[in-house]
């Protein structure tokens, strides 16, 4: 018996389409991040992911986001589902079985300039005016939007309050979905309409 052999984790994959056309996601029988997601669109920026940095090799995919127990990845225009579905799902699944690392370091939060800081300390004021709004607007995307949204592979996140306006910046297989628009004003903005009379609209941002 060779006692250096590497034991393979029994790891199973399987694919799941989106409401975005270009992405997909692909589940694990195992965990790969707690308590966060991460998302990436370049190789340059997935240094802290083994398993994205191996993804972008592929010369279809475009972005990859990390969460929970899945990972999403969308592809470029050039080729179809059908033709690299099982490819990438087969790749995925014996990276995890043979250890391999899903997350090793999670990105660094973006550093923000004196300038930048400073017109941020100006409105400080006018975007965190609502404490109790905030966590109202918070605690209902967590409880209702959230698993809807990470159901179809992607994530969505409170980025402030002011106005009447909430804006949320949508990761994974939402962003840039051609769907998002109508789950935002149809289903999201309704919704928080309707639980908290201060909300007049919700935007999409960056992040």
């Amino acid at each position: 018996m060779n006692t250096t052999e590497t034991k393979k984790l029994p790891v199973t994959i399987y694919a799941e389409s989106t409401p975005n056309p270009n992405a997909m996601k692909f589940v694990a029988n195992i965990g790969l991040l707690k308590d966060v997601s991460v998302e990436y669109t370049s190789k340059a920026q997935a240094k802290g992911s083994p398993l994205a940095q191996k993804l972008f090799d592929f010369p279809f995919v475009a972005g990859v986001f990390i969460a929970a127990n899945f990972v999403s990845v969308t592809k470029t225009n050039a080729v179809e589902w059908e033709s690299i579905t099982l490819e990438l799902r087969s790749f995925i699944r014996e990276f995890l079985a043979n250890g391999g690392e899903a997350v090793a370091e999670l990105p660094e939060k973006k550093e923000v300039s004196p300038e930048a800081k400073a017109t941020e300390d100006k409105t400080e004021v006018s975007t965190k005016a609502n404490p109790v709004i905030d966590a109202k607007i918070i605690a209902i995307l967590e409880q209702y939007v959230r698993p809807a949204v990470e159901g179809d592979g992607g994530n969505i996140q409170f980025k402030s309050f002011e106005d009447g306006k909430v804006n949320v910046v949508l990761q994974g297989a939402c962003s840039g979905c051609p769907s998002s628009t109508i789950t935002l004003k149809a289903g999201i903005e309704a919704l928080l309409k309707k639980m908290i009379p201060e909300v007049q609209e919700v935007v999409a941002v960056a992040e």
